[in-house]
């Protein structure tokens, strides 16, 4: 998109320049650039992640004797902090001068990163000092947001939150937690929640990566991703399918040209022609949602030409055998051709790259997940790199670049509806362990629940909608959602935004807990349809501290652990997350609950909240199940402080004491990515590649997980003889290990006294010792969770072999007639969920809506866009909300580059008067004639309406559009609710 500045509005007029706003309240030593120098140097790192040191905002600190203009006694500091953006984890060096963040650099040291920023990272300090955050809390009043005070907001929050509970339970409150919070804050909120009694919470993961977590978990044991960015570099094929890493994970693409200067062969598969393409040795064009027709007809030309990894295959996967025999008779070429449009000659071409060019390593990303049948998209990636033997192996694995920078860990200890902190399901023996870890009465938080509830998987965030809209006959608690939270979430980013609107105006209570909360404050506040208005509903908004002003740890996508330092204090009223749980947990009756095993320390204003190392240990002495129990925070911090031994593809530490403590880092991987096992005194030293066989298990190897029984059909599901870690006592499969386990294999007298007194009657996932993680891995080199087969068939999954099924609004009648979609569901999730009866609806749509609409990322913003639209650096490089399309479908409309068109979808016909979205075009090859795309991160204008009157003042991004979510279309995954983003149908026209 070309740039064209626009004319500040009077609601909130940008910056008068960027050398000004940089230097804003800040040193007059500090060097600047100007406009066009930024743009021109930072478009340098936007495709391929290249370094960003050129830019003005990341220049060494200077020694305040060497500043000018008599500031020789300023205190200057440098604290280490990461990137705010997506999951890389690229690591920032904070300058602060008397207590002013005034510039940043980055960390060379780090070997994730290597120095390098992308657009977002280079202009992340403006988030720290960003003038467009919310900063008092306010309340809507007669249409407008008026500021209040802390204590009135939170006596009349609590307050309603109490009325609801007495009226319709504590179902009635849903709470969308944020994949923004630092671990800790994830994992005290899901214990905020869980102490308040409901399972209705949610976060970002769920329309993201849910599928993944899913369908990974289920194949072989842990649903994350495999290896690292770094590893990628020991690649010798990559296959990208549905990412596009160059605009949403610049920096991981500097691993990937790493890789391709020794020799990798890299494929990209899109609907879409994408910066990673340009990147590609080979670019295949796919049909929007026909990922698993051309994996199987990859998979096709590898088991027809014997290619498949026969040994592995026998001694580590169940059940390929079965998808061998579907594959060859179902997705023959000309089926793959018809469905998906690529020809035998382009699938025989990537087959026999991944096949010659081994350790090959594959990358999705949400061009894959957010599907009715995502999670089968997922799984077919894992059984065409399971039948190439190539998972568990360096070089190799499933890279699953996560979105948010703690995604990742927000899904591993946070607010999820169907699991406690590390995935324990709600099962009682799981309520009952971390009660025991959190040292309260299991008798009494389960009588916090409604009666049935505790063990009953919540709604999920794609879904909150319909907890609102639904009738209460068809929904699985007692009671509609009456209250709800946006803690750290933008509305924007979930689909069917015009229903969201409907349900948002029949709440009784809406909280928005943001540094930037403006899409919901807006959507909120805007005239909505007469007979959804709610008379009582009371909206607020508390601004919350962004992660730059508080500290604590965060997981990358791939696992590793970093610690954050605080930079500054948190900004005019803003408050820290955590701080403001335990506020409200106090006015609700569960303070000292909430916080029985913290240290509490002074925050801002003096007032108290929870240590966040404090909470860290908590989630050592519980989170045994994938193992985050030897990350404490001593041993992150000292990974911090010593980033420069760890080496660059293998993560591992070469020699290194931490001066600082005497802690020796050799062996550590860096960040001890996850599972790091046992105690921190055990010294795990992380697992940097998951399933690898070719380590003893305490050098960071293991095996696949046995978490699906040992037998199925007859057939053994644990591992062969032969197939074990190296060094194992045991050289055959064997299941995960309990204290009946320990006695049978004359183990048990190895736990000391203490031990032996925790661990009976528990297995290693419940052993708050830790000693049958001990026993298992230091004394006989055996992983806790046992040694079994990954599974090729997912019997508990709908489709057990992945099926191909149309979208619910396809433009090929005659595929849906060939490849139906799901059976509608009741009480799923607790929801009734439609699939046949919206695709029936809708099977001849296609006539009047015949383009293909999918939505992606854009460097330049990151998630929902509040925060990085609101960053004048940012704004100044996307100014327009757009849509894709191809010259032949725009020359048939009449539609020339750069005008303004509306894009409508189905359910905008049952609005009166709402004519669609309403952006700019772009006219471009990078898309087919039958498909256009549109970029996710846009709010703030509604069916062609500015929202900018309905924000709270002095809290409005810079930059504003409309959402492509308010046009996308009802569809959600079969076992995860996913949003379907990514495959539906519109139609365009010029305005």
């Amino acid at each position: 998109m070309l740039l064209t500045r626009r004319t500040p509005s009077s609601t909130g007029a940008a910056p008068s320049g960027l050398v000004s706003s940089l230097a804003r309240g800040v040193s007059r030593a500090i060097p600047t650039m100007d406009r066009r120098a930024f743009l021109r140097r930072s478009g340098l790192g936007v495709g391929a992640g290249l370094a960003a040191t050129q830019l003005t905002l990341v220049k060494k600190a200077q020694a305040a004797s060497e500043t000018k203009g008599g500031d020789a006694g300023a205190k200057v500091e440098v604290k280490r902090t990461v990137c705010g953006h997506c999951s890389v984890g690229c690591a920032i060096d904070a300058v602060v001068q008397n207590g002013v963040w005034v510039r940043q650099e980055p960390v060379f040291d780090s070997p994730i990163n290597l120095g390098a920023h992308c657009a977002k990272g280079a202009s992340v300090r403006e988030h720290g000092h960003g003038e467009y955050r919310l900063k008092y809390p306010m309340k809507l009043v007669n249409g407008k947001y008026e500021r209040i005070s802390w204590d009135q907001a939170l006596d009349e929050i609590a307050k309603k939150m109490l009325a609801l509970r007495e009226q319709s339970g504590p179902d009635s409150i849903f709470v969308i937690g944020s994949s923004k919070y630092n671990n800790e804050q994830a994992y005290l909120l899901r214990k905020w929640v869980t102490l308040w009694g409901t399972n209705n919470t949610d976060h970002q993961a769920r329309i993201c990566h849910s599928t993944t977590v899913a369908g990974v978990a289920n194949t072989w044991g842990y649903g994350a991703m495999t290896n690292s960015y770094n590893d990628m570099q020991n690649a010798k094929a990559a296959l990208y399918i549905g990412s596009n890493a160059a605009e949403a994970h610049p920096v991981s693409m500097l691993h990937m040209l790493h890789a391709k200067e020794n020799g990798c062969k890299m494929i990209v598969v899109d609907p879409r022609f994408t910066r990673t393409a340009a990147k590609a040795d080979e670019y295949v064009r796919i049909r929007s949602g026909t990922d698993i027709p051309f994996l199987f007809g990859v998979l096709y030309h590898v088991f027809k030409n014997g290619w498949e990894d026969k040994k592995y295959l026998h001694d580590r996967v169940w059940g390929m055998d079965k998808v061998r025999e579907e594959v060859l008779a179902k997705w023959t070429p000309d089926k793959v051709q018809e469905v998906s449009g690529v020809d035998e000659a382009t699938c025989y071409k990537v087959a026999k790259i991944m096949a010659e060019n081994r350790p090959g390593t594959i990358v999705w990303c949400m061009g894959q997940t957010q599907h009715t049948i995502g999670n089968a998209m997922v799984r077919a990636s894992c059984i065409l790199q399971l039948a190439l033997g190539n998972i568990g192996v360096s070089g190799g694995g499933a890279n699953i670049f996560r979105g948010h920078d703690n995604v990742q860990g927000a899904t591993d200890v946070g607010p999820n509806p169907d699991s406690l902190p590390g995935y324990y399901g709600l099962a009682e023996g799981s309520f009952k362990h971390y009660a025991a870890v959190w040292g309260l009465d299991f008798d009494w938080i389960k009588s916090r629940y409604a009666p049935g509830m505790m063990t009953k998987p919540g709604m999920t965030v794609s879904r909150w909608i319909d907890g609102v809209l639904e009738k209460n006959e068809l929904i699985d608690q007692d009671s509609n959602l009456r209250g709800l939270f946006f803690w750290g979430h933008a509305p924007n980013s979930q689909t069917r935004g015009l229903e969201m609107k409907r349900a948002m105006d029949k709440l009784d209570l809406l909280v928005v807990v943001d540094p930037f909360p403006s899409a919901t404050a807006a959507m909120a506040a805007m005239p909505g349809r007469p007979e959804d208005q709610n008379p009582n509903r009371a909206v607020y908004l508390l601004p919350a501290a962004t992660q730059f002003e508080t500290s604590g740890s965060i997981t990358a996508s791939n696992r590793s652990i970093q610690w954050r330092e605080q930079v500054i204090e948190p900004l005019w009223e803003s408050r820290t997350d955590h701080m403001i749980m335990y506020q409200l947990a106090e006015k609700l009756g569960f303070g000292k609950e909430l916080v029985k095993n913290y240290k509490m320390v002074k925050g801002k204003g003096g007032m108290e909240e929870p240590e966040t190392e404090s909470i860290l240990r908590e989630i050592n002495r519980g989170v045994w199940t994938i193992g985050y129990t030897g990350h404490s925070p001593e041993r992150l911090k000292a990974h911090m402080r010593n980033m420069h031994v760890f080496d660059v593809k293998t993560l591992r530490a070469r020699g290194g004491v931490d001066k600082e403590t005497g802690y020796k880092l050799d062996g550590d991987y860096f960040g001890l990515p996850w599972p790091c096992y046992g105690t921190p005194e055990m010294k795990h030293p992380g697992s940097p590649n998951l399933y690898d066989t070719s380590k003893h298990v305490m050098e960071g190897g293991g095996n696949f997980r046995a978490n699906f029984g040992v037998e199925r059909d007859g057939q053994s599901l644990l591992a062969e003889d032969g197939s074990h870690s190296k060094g194992a006592d045991l050289t055959t499969g064997y299941p995960e290990f309990d204290h009946l386990l320990l006695k049978k294999l004359g183990w048990w007298d190895e736990l000391t006294d203490e031990e032996k007194k925790a661990a009976e009657g528990k297995n290693w996932k419940t052993d708050l010792s830790g000693g049958i993680i001990r026993v298992a891995m230091v004394n006989h080199g055996c992983h806790p969770f046992g040694n079994a087969k990954a599974r090729a068939v997912v019997w508990n999954f709908p489709d057990p072999i992945p099926q191909h099924r149309e979208p619910l609004y396809s433009n090929r009648p005659d595929l849906v007639a060939k490849y139906p979609t799901h059976d509608d569901r009741k009480a799923f999730w607790r929801l009734p969920t439609l699939f046949k009866t919206v695709q029936e609806a809708n099977k001849d749509i296609g006539k009047e809506y015949p383009l293909i609409m999918t939505s992606g990322r854009l460097v330049e913003y990151e998630g929902g866009g509040e925060e990085t639209r609101s960053n004048p650096y940012l704004a100044e490089l996307q100014q327009e909300m757009f849509v894709e399309i191809n010259p032949r479908a725009a020359n048939d409309r009449g539609i020339r580059n750069g005008e303004y068109v509306w894009v409508r979808t189905p359910p905008m016909a049952q609005v009166p008067g709402f004519k669609g979205i309403k952006v700019k075009a772009l006219v471009t090859e990078r898309v087919d004639a039958e498909t256009v795309f549109l970029p996710f991160h846009f709010s703030g204008r509604w069916g062609g309406i500015d929202l900018a009157p309905y924000y709270p003042q002095g809290a409005m991004p810079l930059v504003r559009g409309e959402a492509v979510n308010t046009a996308t279309t009802y569809g959600y995954d079969s076992v995860t609710m996913m949003q379907e983003t990514k495959t539906t149908l519109c139609q365009i026209e010029r305005a």
